[in-house]
C-alpha cells in the first residue's frame, strides 16, 4: 500500500532527522504569522515537531514511528496516522498547519481537504511551487525538476482544495539552520556531504547523483561554480521556490 510504503521510507530517511532539520527561527516567524490569533494548532505531517508553536497548544499527527521517536519530551502529544484520514471532529481546531509534508503523501486533494474539514479557521502549508525556475542545483541534477514536478502540487491546486487561499514566496535566509533541499543555495559544498543529503527525501528517492555531485566538486575546485553564480554571493536571502499557502 502507497502510504505503508511512504511511512517506511520515512522510518530510514529519519534517522538523526532532528539533528540535521531543526527549524529556522525566520521561517518560524513566517508560519507564526500564518496561523495569526489561533490557540488550538494540529500539524499534520508533523515529523519531529520543527516549527511547532511553543505558544499554542498544538495536536501532531505523523505516519512514522521513527519520527515520532525523535520528537523531544516538550514536544506536542503525537498521534500515528495519516493526512488523508485524520481522526478527529469537524471544526476542531483554530488552525492547521502541514511543513514541508504534502508532497509526501498518498493522497494530496484528500489530506489538504480533510485539513479543510477539521480547521475553523486557518489552514497554513509550507510548499514548493514546481514551476519554480531558476535554482543552480538543477543544472547538475537536471532530474530534481523532474521529481519536484511529479510529488509536488501545482499552487492553482491549493484553491481548488481549500478554497480560497493566499500565496506568498518565503525567501530562504542564506544561513539558514533547517536543512531542507534548496536550503543551501549560496553554501553549495553541503551538497557533497552524505550526511547532509541523508535528510533530503529528494536524495533518498532519485537512483544516482553522482556524476552531478562530481562536477560539482569539480567546479567548486576551479572556482567555475563561484564566477558562474557569483551573484548569489552578496544576497542574504533568495527566493528557491519556497511558498507559504494560506486559507483566506
Amino acid at each position: 500500500m502507497l502510504r505503508d510504503a511512504m511511512r517506511a521510507s520515512y522510518d530510514t530517511i529519519g534517522v538523526n532527522y532532528s539533528d540535521l532539520r531543526k527549524p529556522d527561527p525566520r521561517i518560524e516567524a513566517a508560519i507564526g504569522r500564518a496561523l495569526g490569533s489561533a490557540k488550538t494548532v494540529l500539524n499534520v505531517g508533523a515529523g519531529a515537531g520543527s516549527y511547532e508553536p511553543a505558544d499554542r497548544r498544538v495536536t501532531a499527527i505523523e505516519p512514522s514511528a521513527e519520527m515520532i521517536r525523535q520528537r523531544g519530551v516538550a514536544a506536542a502529544p503525537a498521534i500515528q496516522g495519516y493526512a488523508e484520514d485524520l481522526p478527529f471532529d469537524d471544526n476542531s481546531f483554530d488552525a492547521s498547519m502541514a511543513i514541508l509534508t504534502v508532497h509526501h503523501w498518498a493522497d494530496k486533494a484528500k489530506g489538504l481537504k480533510e485539513m479543510r474539514r477539521v480547521t475553523r479557521d486557518r489552514v497554513v502549508v509550507l510548499t514548493y511551487d514546481p514551476s519554480h525556475r531558476g535554482f543552480w542545483l538543477a543544472d547538475y541534477i537536471p532530474e530534481l525538476v523532474t521529481l519536484d514536478e511529479a510529488q509536488m502540487p501545482r499552487m492553482a491546486a491549493y484553491g481548488d482544495w481549500l478554497g480560497p487561499v493566499e500565496i506568498s514566496a518565503v525567501p530562504i535566509p542564506h544561513d539558514c539552520i533547517d536543512g531542507f533541499l534548496y536550503a543551501y543555495w549560496r553554501r553549495p559544498a553541503a551538497y557533497l556531504d552524505p550526511r547532509i543529503r541523508a535528510a533530503m527525501s529528494s536524495f533518498w528517492t532519485l537512483d544516482t547523483v553522482s556524476e552531478g555531485l562530481c562536477r560539482l566538486a569539480s567546479d567548486l575546485d576551479t572556482g567555475a561554480w563561484a564566477q558562474r553564480y557569483s551573484e548569489l554571493l552578496s544576497l542574504d536571502e533568495y527566493d528557491v521556490g519556497y511558498c507559504l499557502v494560506t486559507t483566506t
